[in-house]
């Protein structure tokens, strides 16, 4: 490696009215280094990359490109240096095309035809396909943040920082993203890598930086390190541990799903076929696939946010609900977090007090037709303390919060509530690790009361962690349920291409999961 860094930060602080993100961070990274940077949700890592890419201004510290001084005014600016950003929230226009969303951030492409060509080569290279001429609206998460990755990549970057770019990618899409990284540095790419999993850090990364509370606390090389090590530099104490302990329950049937077919919304999407499962009270049902298989369209469906044609296709704490809108639904006992944090899960413009009001108004925050604001706060600050929600107040805008500390909130405001049947989607997406424990322990504690959870979810570690049974979509198609204690990661992971019995892909040979997008039985 060159003995002059590619960037080297000296003293980067940014301060804001209630917290100070970075506080005089240095750090550097040299040609061809692939470096981590490590911290607990809301510790500053966003907010340093941000500053790198001109996204915000620092208050004070030096950014040193190539050994020269620079302020770096812009992404665009940046961009011309030869730096290339992936965001952890995607920044999308979802009413364009995946090539009219990539131009935008293009200086040298002379037509649409030939950018969305250059697309469909770098997608397929890499190993993670995208259809140009899709609209993004359409898009599973997975697939956006496959937009985020290969716009970045279009641009050669010197320079690639990751903000959590495997965090809703398949295991296969992971290690041929890896090969991709690999080649990169070693054509002297140098990669800031942000990502909560540690293994990806110990196996990837040939140096980290740690911090904490805004401040560096160490630097580490991760191949001589364990995730434990790691984690206790992040949290500054031993990572709290799921309890395996389960009680013998047999509770009685709190979601049914019988027969339940319908068709996508839009053109791109998937259709489901003839879906059919039950969660019992006291178990934890997990749903395994790859992302676009018909995810989007079942959660929809199970929410009441689009209802069914037949009322009898879901049933409720042994009520029919097909018809039944989401209010409707969280009355006999559903609580959901979607994978969408905001928008869906929160509203940006509000505070955190006011989002709570939004689906835990049931909790004693309703009086006579009047809102009960003291008891608001109070069922705010609880899901703050609990689930160790980093922020200045209950009345912060909740868009003042990190990814996953507003995923800790909005788990944690349904979780407090004991719904009788919990339906969750990615609930430790960009989640840090001790935080992601707090929350898998908090779905565990539920189940052990005698609720019925359902986990949707792409992380195959999380659902053998925490689930009593597993099922797999693929192409809008449901696997038969296996007890986890009697099944293997290598096993999901085939029926995650659709090659389970009575499958879409039964009888075949070809294991290519990348594949696997939308279509249909």
């Amino acid at each position: 490696m060159s003995e002059t860094p590619r960037l080297q930060l000296q003293g980067m602080t940014k301060i804001y009215p209630s917290v100070i993100a970075n506080d005089s961070i240095d750090m550097s990274i040299a040609p061809g280094e692939i470096h981590a940077v490590l911290g607990e949700n809301g510790a500053g890592k966003s907010t340093l990359m941000k500053a790198i890419y001109g996204v915000v201004e620092p208050d004070r510290g030096k950014i040193l490109w190539n050994g020269e001084e620079v302020s770096i005014q812009n992404p665009a600016h940046a961009r011309r240096l030869g730096i290339g950003m992936v965001f952890q929230h995607f920044s999308l226009f979802e009413t364009l095309t995946v090539t009219e969303n990539i131009a935008l951030a293009m200086d040298d492409y002379t037509s649409m035809e030939s950018l969305a060509d250059r697309i469909s080569e770098v997608s397929e290279e890499y190993g993670l396909p995208l259809d140009p001429g899709r609209l993004v609206h359409s898009l599973s998460v997975g697939l956006r943040q496959r937009v985020e990755i290969i716009r970045c990549l279009l641009q050669q970057p010197k320079l690639l920082i990751m903000d959590e770019p495997t965090s809703v990618l398949t295991p296969q899409a992971v290690l041929k993203m890896f090969e991709t990284l690999r080649r990169l540095a070693d054509e002297g790419c140098s990669i800031l890598y942000i990502s909560h999993k540690l293994d990806e850090i110990m196996e990837l990364c040939h140096s980290a930086t740690i911090i904490r509370g805004g401040k560096v606390t160490g630097y580490a090389v991760p191949a001589d390190e364990s995730a434990t090590s790691l984690a206790k530099m992040m949290i500054g104490k031993d990572l709290p541990l799921c309890s395996r302990e389960r009680p013998l329950l047999e509770g009685d049937e709190r979601l049914g799903v019988k027969e339940l077919s319908r068709s996508s919304a839009d053109q791109f999407g998937t259709d489901l076929q003839s879906v059919s499962f039950s969660v019992n009270g006291g178990e934890i049902l997990g749903i395994a696939g790859i992302s676009g298989n018909g995810q989007q369209e079942l959660l929809y469906a199970l929410s009441g946010e689009r209802p069914s044609a037949d009322n009898d296709s879901i049933s409720i704490c042994g009520t029919a609900a097909g018809h039944l809108n989401p209010d409707e639904r969280r009355e006999l006992g559903l609580g959901f977090v979607p994978e969408e944090r905001l928008g869906r899960g929160a509203v940006p413009g509000m505070s955190l007090t006011y989002n709570a009001i939004l689906t835990a108004h049931r909790q004693g925050m309703v009086r006579r037709g009047l809102l009960q604001f003291n008891k608001a706060a109070e069922f705010a600050e609880k899901c703050i303390a609990d689930f160790q929600v980093k922020c200045g107040s209950k009345d912060d805008p909740i868009t003042s919060l990190s990814g996953g500390n507003v995923q800790k909130f909005i788990t944690g405001r349904e979780i407090q509530q004991a719904p009788r049947l919990l339906i969750v989607s990615q609930p430790t997406w960009g989640v840090d690790i001790g935080a992601a424990n707090i929350i898998r322990q908090s779905m565990i504690d539920l189940r052990n009361n005698g609720s019925a959870v359902l986990v949707v979810s792409e992380e195959l570690d999380e659902l053998f962690e925490i689930c009593d049974r597993l099922i797999v979509i693929a192409e809008g198609c449901v696997s038969p349920s296996v007890r986890v204690d009697e099944s293997s990661k290598e096993e999901i992971g085939l029926w995650m291409s659709g090659m389970f019995p009575g499958g879409p892909a039964e009888g075949t040979k070809n294991d290519s999961l990348h594949t696997q997008e939308s279509h249909v039985c």
